[in-house]
């Protein structure tokens, strides 16, 4: 396999791929009136908007990067704060069984976007008085 496909639809497409190009610093491949489509090779990534009327921000969790270190982190937050992104941040914290460093941003539509370092396993899902997806 070479490509993991996500579409997310959203509600304003120029809004959204204006996002997504700072998100992933790349332009979209192709572009249409009501679609566009964004391909990663770092990670293999097929990812698709799909313009619809209303959109639910809640029929996803989220979706995520997992990055290969702890600079990284830090290297993609900061081109995102540039970009004019609010960046929440959770470093050092437990969830999903793994000690983490990570960040989040949010798309114009509510569909938030984890960018994550795994540091160690845990063997506690979660600590009460972090968020955790």
């Amino acid at each position: 396999m070479k490509y993991v496909h996500v579409g997310v639809n959203v509600t304003n497409l120029e809004k959204s791929i204006e996002f997504y190009q700072k998100v992933f610093g790349v332009n979209p491949v192709k572009v249409k009136p009501d679609y566009a489509k964004f391909l990663l090779e770092t990670p293999g990534l097929n990812f698709t908007l799909n313009v619809r009327d209303a959109v639910s921000g809640n029929q996803v969790n989220h979706f995520g990067f997992q990055v290969e270190s702890a600079n990284e982190i830090l290297t993609h937050k900061e081109r995102l704060e540039k970009e004019g992104f609010f960046a929440r941040d959770e470093m050092d914290t437990t969830c999903c069984y793994a000690v983490q460093d990570k960040f989040w941003v949010t798309d114009p539509d509510g569909n938030e976007w984890e960018f994550f370092y795994t540091k160690s396993d845990s063997d506690v899902h979660k600590i009460e008085s972090t968020s955790c997806c």
